[in-house]
């Protein structure tokens, strides 16, 4: 285990000073207070903030946290919000901010990829795109367009297009080891190898996976593979009234997910999500009572015209294929939906402007829901949005600011996220033990169910609330922490920990004991992000 003393850090920072410049060595109390500030309650102290430009500068503040036993925690942008934000795993760490090395190094429009640092953020690549006149697409995230597109792959993280899946879209990591040794993987790792960025396997042992949600080393490069704009393109938007028709729907999708039919990731979100989505808790509606209850819930789904169980996705490819695939939907979901509605540029544009007149003429009235619909709209066409993180406000008395900030503002949010099959009985379980647990602790059962791949769904489940009402942060934390361990017991592990569960990884079996032997060899002096999903 790292240990350091004060004369130690002392020490480090005068080197890292000469590394970095004094500029970027962050010690005032303010920027560390924010550092140290997540969407619930954290107690790590955080000593200071290094600021390195490139590679060259991470692998020499690595090789002087390892001379003075100082532990150093990496992050992209730090916008990790409810897994821990910036907030190290241990306390003490010294926090490592990518943020500066925002490079786009590569680009190739014939062969569709992108090689970035990990300060480029969604947004800097989009306008990158459109600067170029490019035909591709990115993959976006429902998080802030100024979030970074390693930092999320480096969780394993989602979006909503056909390349929704991010880590199986990447490919050509450059990577800074604990020491300061720096590797490349794949066939990047070849002097004048010519398909680095765009083979994912190279040659003998495929390494990629080590360094994700991990802490074997830090990724200063990646490549991304980008999606070729499609002739076509339509949403899909379907609601559920029925509060136990969702394993039915999820049976149909399955099965267009598996045949190819329907490429994106799609979407459900429960009733309470879609609320959560379209505006804050409704305090006069509860008489300023919590939680929302679910009779209440359900006059208020039927009042603004949404269902119990609410999907989206989208369809992509040729006008014909669309069509196809639109016919094969309606088919699947026939009986199993009360509405299926499917959107194009065009129709959106029309029922944006004349919202009254296209609700007469279609029966499908979108006036209440364009609002939600129109940042999905565009998320599932690779254009970052920052409409969704007004949900981290829903407890708040206030509205959410232009500036959003949920550390700042605090936020109470902590996101629990479940992997189930694909089947219509275990969607139905985790769900129902899901909204149960929630609504015993006081809270509202924020669920959204995500299709990423073909076999299996993931449930992320969001706990929401005010950390200014004295008391929450421990409320929340044990519904969380119940919520973990009901799920876990019944087979429904998380795809994804933050910093209030990495110690939920520990345990004595095989796996466990090889990735301690692994992070012994990397790291010795356990100085890169100790603690970091139960590693070291």
């Amino acid at each position: 285990m790292s240990t350091s003393t004060d004369r130690d850090l002392s020490r480090a920072i005068r080197e890292w000073s000469e590394i970095v410049s004094a500029d970027h060595v962050v010690t005032d109390p303010t920027s560390l207070g924010a550092a140290s500030t997540a969407t619930f309650a954290t107690s790590a102290r955080l000593p200071l903030i290094l600021r390195p430009a490139d590679r060259q500068q991470v692998q020499a503040c690595l090789r002087v946290a390892n001379a003075h036993r100082v532990a150093v925690y990496p992050i992209s942008t730090g916008r990790n919000w409810g897994y821990g934000s910036r907030v190290p795993a241990a306390d003490g760490s010294v926090l490592l901010d990518l943020s500066r090395m925002n490079r786009i190094v590569d680009f190739s429009e014939d062969l569709a990829y992108v090689t970035v640092e990990p300060g480029v953020t969604q947004q800097q690549l989009f306008d990158f795109l459109r600067a170029n006149r490019s035909r591709l697409w990115m993959d976006a995230t429902g998080a802030r367009p100024d979030c970074s597109l390693i930092g999320n792959t480096m969780e394993r993280g989602f979006g909503h297009t056909p390349y929704g899946d991010h880590f199986a879209h990447v490919c050509g990591f450059e990577v800074v080891l604990p020491g300061g040794e720096c590797i490349e993987t794949g066939f990047s790792r070849f002097a004048r190898a010519s398909t680095g960025p765009l083979y994912r396997w190279g040659l003998g042992p495929t390494l990629d996976g080590l360094f994700t949600q991990s802490n074997f080393g830090i990724v200063t490069r990646m490549s991304i593979w980008l999606m070729p704009a499609p002739e076509h393109f339509e949403a899909f938007f379907f609601r559920c009234d029925d509060e136990r028709g969702l394993g039915d729907v999820l049976d149909a999708l399955r099965w267009l997910r598996l045949n190819g039919t329907m490429r994106s990731a799609a979407h459900i979100g429960n009733d309470y999500k879609v609320l959560n989505g379209i505006g804050q808790y409704p305090w006069e509606r509860t008489s300023g009572t919590t939680p929302l209850r679910p009779e209440l819930m359900a006059g208020l789904r039927k009042e603004l015209r949404f269902g119990a169980w609410n999907g989206s996705g989208g369809l992509y490819g040729t006008r014909a294929q669309v069509r196809e695939a639109r016919r094969l939907m309606r088919q699947a979901l026939r009986g199993k939906v009360a509405k299926l509605q499917f959107l194009s540029e065009r129709k959106l544009d029309l029922a944006s402007r004349f919202a009254r007149p296209y609700g007469l003429i279609t029966g499908w009235d979108i006036s209440a829901a364009l609002e939600l619909v129109r940042p999905v709209f565009s998320l599932l066409k690779g254009v970052p949005t920052e409409a969704p993180m007004a949900s981290s406000y829903w407890r708040k008395r206030t509205p959410p600011p232009a500036d959003m900030d949920p550390d700042r503002d605090r936020c109470g949010l902590l996101w629990c996220a479940p992997v189930a099959p694909l089947e219509a009985r275990h969607g139905e379980r985790l769900t129902r033990l899901s909204i149960d647990t929630l609504l015993a602790h006081g809270f509202e059962p924020m669920l959204s169910l995500s299709l990423v791949t073909d076999r299996a769904l993931t449930c992320v489940v969001s706990i929401c609330y005010d950390r200014d009402v004295p008391g929450e942060d421990d409320r929340a934390m044990r519904c969380y922490r119940e919520l973990l361990d009901r799920l876990t017991a019944s087979g429904y592990h998380s795809y994804r920990l933050g910093i209030q569960s990495s110690a939920e990884m520990a345990d004595n079996d095989a796996y466990a004991a090889l990735l301690a032997t692994l992070k012994r060899a990397l790291d010795p002096n356990e100085i890169l992000a100790p603690g970091r999903y139960g590693i070291g």
